[in-house]
């Protein structure tokens, strides 16, 4: 094989990768444009739709392909009582008081995984297949294909619930203004519900395409940061940002771990967030918010 070839197909796990970091960072910019809250729990929330999965499909002997639309729910469910029960009552308060509540939810669920399937990490029944796809004389792992296609196809329909569903339009109008949100008539608390439903239920997807492509781990929410470094790339309040930065940091992080070893993935995800705070913290696509004093 080539070396060209082979930086081909590098690239294509790449964007396969930054396909799922895409839709792993759709959540956190959902959540984010609706309730203005950083929710690092997303990542563990990933997490646990990859551990429902494994409940149902390996511990209830569920077809996959019912486990999986169950695991998703679940994460949905776990996203709207969290918003129900603690974020909302929350609302007013300073932002780093609720983002540290993420931060000790996300604690709360890993100590919850660990204490009811361990530490060890787990291996989720095959419902994809090991059957390798070539793109012409390309190789490519086919769950990172699936992966890929799945997480493609998610995201477009959400860009079109968001243009043409009432819900959808009712979250935009909600991010872009609350008070003028309120007097259209737009239940502004259940807007909040359905933002973190929604966010946390894609989540938990993405989670389950992770686990199936690399196993699962009370660890595996680590996933989540690069997903937030993404966020951050792209812009806090902005999906197209999300959708291009999530690929071309699966596209560095690729070609960082393939030429330079596995320990430099991290290292070129975090030094591109430092360079992007340094000369553009509001993000590729974010908005730049002005204040007068």
């Amino acid at each position: 094989m080539s070396d060209f070839l082979f930086f081909l197909e590098v690239s294509l796990a790449g964007l396969g990768s930054g396909a799922l970091l895409s839709l792993t960072a759709l959540a956190f910019v959902l959540i984010y444009k609706a309730t203005q809250v950083i929710n690092l729990a997303i990542s563990e929330i990933l997490m646990m739709g990859a551990y429902i999965f494994f409940a149902f499909a390996a511990g209830l002997g569920l077809s996959p392909w019912l486990a999986l639309p169950l695991a998703i729910a679940g994460g949905g469910i776990i996203g709207g009582i969290v918003e129900r029960g603690v974020i909302r009552s929350m609302l007013g308060e300073s932002p780093i008081s609720i983002f540290m509540v993420t931060v000790g939810l996300g604690s709360v669920l890993v100590g919850l995984v660990e204490f009811i399937w361990g530490a060890n990490p787990r291996t989720l029944p095959d419902f994809i297949g090991s059957a390798p796809v070539f793109i012409g004389e390309l190789y490519v792992s086919r769950k990172i294909a699936v992966g890929f296609c799945v997480a493609a196809v998610v995201i477009a329909v959400f860009l079109v619930l968001f243009r043409y569903w009432r819900g959808g339009v009712a979250l935009r109008a909600t991010a872009s203004d609350q008070a003028a949100a309120y007097s259209c008539g737009i239940n502004v608390p259940a807007v909040f519900s359905l933002s973190w439903i929604i966010g946390c239920g894609a989540a938990a997807g993405a989670g389950v395409l992770l686990g199936a492509i690399g196993g699962i781990s009370p660890t595996m929410g680590a996933f989540g940061l690069s997903a937030l470094v993404v966020v951050i790339v792209g812009g806090m309040d902005s999906v197209a940002g999300a959708l291009i930065a999530g690929l071309v940091i699966g596209l560095v992080e690729a070609w960082a771990g393939t030429y330079l070893g596995g320990e430099y993935k991290s290292v070129s995800t975090f030094l591109i967030l430092i360079l992007m705070l340094m000369v553009r913290p509001y993000g590729l696509f974010g908005t730049r918010e002005i204040e007068r004093l």
